[in-house]
């Protein structure tokens, strides 16, 4: 279990800062958005939120490849996945077999280190 959850912390962290850098430099064109999902976008890019969400996904990429503070990564990135997940779900579901997947290598890595996690679950 333990090269599974290597194997999945580090393609949890390339995913994220091929995504995220993809954010600012724009090197994987992609589709523009149709209905909800142009309007939901439209009002992340007009109030420049896209830049928080971006380094929110950049930050703890990086701290998941260089194996440093992986909980507190696994922490940030978790709702940042919600929030791709219910997107996928609601508005755009083409790209829901990706967010399954990157749902899948969270759970994969934060398996490791759920000792370190244990506190946030408690009253």
């Amino acid at each position: 279990m333990k090269i599974v959850s290597t194997i999945a912390r580090y393609l949890l962290g390339l995913t994220f800062l091929t995504f995220g850098l993809n954010g600012f430099l724009n090197f994987i064109p992609m589709p523009p958005p149709t209905g909800t999902t142009a309007q939901f976008f439209g009002a992340i890019f007009v109030s420049h939120l896209y830049v928080v969400l971006f380094v929110l996904q950049i930050a703890p990429a990086l701290l998941l490849l260089v194996n440093r503070y992986v909980p507190l990564a696994l922490t940030i990135l978790a709702p940042i996945i919600f929030n791709i997940l219910c997107i996928h779900i609601f508005m755009a579901p083409a790209g829901l077999p990706l967010a399954l997947v990157v749902t899948v290598l969270w759970f994969l890595t934060t398996w490791r280190v759920r000792s370190a996690l244990s506190g946030i679950l408690q009253r």
